[in-house]
């Protein structure tokens, strides 16, 4: 299937941090028939606007059953999602994730991490590098800022991430409450997109760098939203295929938004790259048009990266009508 590695079983999903994964002591949703899988998914920890308690709360209300928490860069939330889970006897099983920024041929292209061992020394370390490259980065930015006549957009991006990894969406938030820009979608118009005045050229680890720390903590690497880097046909299969080469495992075929025939190609692309296919809301805040669990399904013929997960219950593969 594209890795040897895809031949191993990841841990059950019934143990407790510092391991993969965890859940409720009563394993509430292995009596349900479906289990909704959400594996995308952000916290206060990186540039969600949720606390990891926050999260797994509005992942029951949504009838999740099994959650992955895949914060950019960052495991910080992972042991206190599962504390709320167990303290809270919730109905949910959480897998450990991350989001790890990667650089390949000029594009920036995200590698999620599911499964993973949040203790792994390769992981730790891989992280940490990321996180100075990030403050590097962010520093750079609010230097730039400042220059355009944007006074503290360090300080009040470092504000708004609270502790968490600071990120564009902290600087945009920042840059819309400085009176900059009325929205979000302005800011990176105007300020943080490619060759505006606070865009900074990131300086990620390599894919194969994150397939390795993946691998090594026992997870299973998996290319984020592959639709929204705006790759031409030609240029999304050359990634997929050195994604595919290098060992990765699979790919997010479904999302809660998507153009009508696009989970249709991503699944075709899956077997014809012999990935697996993962699904995820990419959820950061309560909105109208992203929420946890919502419109995720396969395409029929498409093999879940959870297939070998002991995670009881069943998804659909039947396209709603």
């Amino acid at each position: 299937m594209g890795s040897a590695f895809r031949n191993r079983l990841i841990p059950h999903v019934t143990t407790t941090l510092p391991l993969n994964t965890s859940s409720s002591a009563d394993d509430q949703t292995t009596s349900t028939a479906f289990t909704i899988y959400d594996l995308h998914s952000h916290t206060t920890a990186s540039d969600g606007y949720l606390t990891p308690e926050a999260l797994v709360a509005r992942a029951v209300e949504m009838r999740v059953g099994v959650l992955a928490i895949t914060d950019h860069d960052s495991t910080e939330g992972l042991a206190r999602a599962a504390q709320a889970i167990a303290e809270n006897q919730l109905p949910l099983q959480l897998v450990n994730g991350v989001e790890i920024s990667t650089l390949w041929e000029n594009h920036e292209i995200h590698i999620v991490g599911l499964g993973i061992d949040p203790l792994h020394p390769a992981m730790i370390e891989l992280l940490k590098v990321q996180a100075d490259l990030r403050q590097q980065r962010a520093q750079e930015m609010g230097r730039r800022l400042a220059k355009a006549r944007i006074e503290g957009a360090w300080e009040g991006a470092m504000r708004l991430a609270d502790g968490g990894a600071v990120t564009r969406a902290h600087f945009a938030r920042y840059l819309v409450e400085f009176g900059a820009a009325d929205n979000i979608a302005q800011v990176f118009k105007k300020f943080l997109a490619k060759g505006k005045t606070g865009y900074v050229p990131p300086q990620w680890c390599t894919i194969e760098q994150a397939i390795d720390a993946i691998h090594q903590s026992g997870g299973q690497a998996v290319v984020a939203h592959p639709g929204r880097y705006g790759l031409s046909t030609k240029w999304l299969k050359r990634l997929l295929a050195f994604f595919a080469e290098q060992g990765g495992d699979a790919m997010e075929v479904a999302q809660c938004q998507q153009a009508p025939n696009e989970r249709a190609q991503l699944a075709a692309y899956a077997r014809d790259y012999n990935l697996l296919a993962s699904q995820g809301s990419d959820f950061h805040q309560p909105c109208s048009w992203i929420e946890l669990g919502r419109k995720l399904w396969l395409p029929a013929g498409a093999e879940p990266v959870w297939q070998h997960w002991s995670v009881a219950g069943k998804q659909p593969e039947i396209e709603p009508v």
